[in-house]
């Protein structure tokens, strides 16, 4: 993003207060995984007892701050991506480096609606079901949060490259 001044309107910076939360929301999740992995390590090499439902814990967190974090990464522009081909546009044919920016935004956006589409029958079903991880009558827990937050993070993702993918016009076409 640039570093002149913030000219997004109320919705955009709305947006990115919510994008902000999510990341956060997404690094606590972290710590709480580094506090319940190491406990249980540590549990395990000096009292041999290890803690039930870790494994699953784990697994559905990880999903879960994948998801939580990828729209304010999409917001600053960290979301890991091969560029290349942009940079190497960028210095000879800036429209056209623009407009592949643009479309590759846009196709990225079409993909994560496509996760929101099988995203909420699912969420909505593993509620109703009463899904969950673990083994019955020792550990478990259940599946429809972090099927929520897939979809809440994919639409929070497709409103961040729909966003990115706008100021690039606007940027180009004011140039």
């Amino acid at each position: 993003m640039s570093a002149g001044p913030d000219r997004s309107g109320p919705a955009t910076r709305w947006l990115f207060r919510v994008l902000a939360a999510f990341n956060v929301a997404g690094a606590l999740l972290v710590i709480a995984l580094l506090v319940i992995i190491n406990t249980d390590s540590l549990s395990r090499t000096f009292l041999s007892v290890s803690f039930l439902g870790v494994t699953e814990v784990v697994e559905l967190s990880l999903v879960a701050i994948v998801f939580l974090q990828l729209g304010d990464a999409i917001r600053s522009g960290r979301l890991t991506r091969s560029d290349g081909l942009l940079t190497l546009l960028g210095e000879r044919a800036p429209r056209l480096r623009a407009s592949l920016h643009v479309l590759f935004d846009l196709m990225a956006a079409a993909f994560m609606a496509l996760i929101v589409a099988g995203g909420i029958p699912r969420a909505i079903e593993s509620f109703q079901r009463g899904e969950f991880k673990g083994t019955a009558q020792l550990f478990t827990v259940p599946e429809w949060p972090v099927k929520l937050i897939i979809v809440a993070g994919a639409i929070a993702a497709i409103l961040a490259l729909l966003v990115s993918a706008w100021r690039e016009l606007r940027r180009v076409t004011q140039n």
